[in-house]
């Protein structure tokens, strides 16, 4: 439930399209609809701005569908992160219309007509390796789905930081900045030297014995000298978005 979506029914029983009971049918499950292991919080998106969206993770397939099916059924849109094959193949085989992500272990239901972006300015996505890009697609797919513009840099890391500064135009016209990088960590720092904008740092698992699982580059990204980075934990491609989601929706 958004303010949108309440909006449009009040406006419809105003002008008589809509009866007053059917609208407080549409509005019985809000705010919080109890599936009895889940209790989906439909009314997220007055509190945060956005749907609820569903951490796959350590769900069942058939939890994470009744859940989908519980926020469909309110606000005809869903967005599913951390899905395994079991999971998406069985969101998809329900929900028809929906886009699968397999790098970025993403299922989305959009609305129907989907809105156009309200971010304020593009949010740029640059990612070190191609190893990290399922943590950068899961960024791709939430920031878009919070209604984002989104553009990549790809494969940039600083083994080869030519291939970065080539591309000195498109991280200069970004509004926010994210930089997603295992191994050393480093590249946050070298975008965070190269551009004014807010810089959001993902450290992922990707890396050598040494790299203890990304704890490595987390730490390394923590102890940036570069000013204005601000760092997530480690593969939290979701958290990254919606923080940087957030900063392009400031007025």
């Amino acid at each position: 439930m958004t303010p949108a979506l309440v909006r449009d029914l009040l406006e419809q029983v105003a002008r008589g399209a809509m009866t007053p009971a059917a609208a407080l049918e549409a509005l019985g499950r809000f705010p919080v609809e109890d599936l009895g292991y889940a209790s989906v919080d439909h009314a997220r998106g007055l509190t945060q701005g956005h749907q609820e969206v569903v951490m796959s993770e350590g769900k069942t397939p058939e939890q994470v569908e009744g859940i989908c099916v519980a926020l469909a059924e309110v606000a005809g849109s869903f967005l599913a992160t951390r899905a395994s094959a079991e999971v998406r193949e069985r969101l998809l085989a329900r929900f028809p219309r929906a886009h699968e992500n397999v790098l970025g272990r993403t299922v989305r239901l959009a609305p129907d007509p989907e809105p156009a972006p309200t971010g304020r300015g593009t949010v740029l996505i640059v990612t070190a390796g191609t190893s990290d890009l399922p943590v950068s697609e899961e960024v791709a797919v939430v920031a878009h789905a919070l209604g984002n513009p989104v553009a990549r840099l790809t494969d940039v890391g600083v083994a080869g930081i030519h291939r970065l500064l080539r591309h000195h135009d498109a991280l200069r016209a970004a509004t926010v900045v994210i930089v997603v990088a295992g191994m050393d960590g480093a590249l946050p720092s070298v975008v965070g030297g190269l551009v004014q904008v807010p810089v959001i740092a993902v450290p992922t698992s990707v890396g050598y014995g040494t790299a203890f699982g990304g704890v490595s580059a987390l730490l390394a990204m923590l102890n940036s000298c570069a000013s204005g980075v601000t760092v997530v934990n480690i593969d939290n491609g979701f958290g990254a978005a919606v923080a940087a989601s957030r900063i392009n929706h400031l007025s």
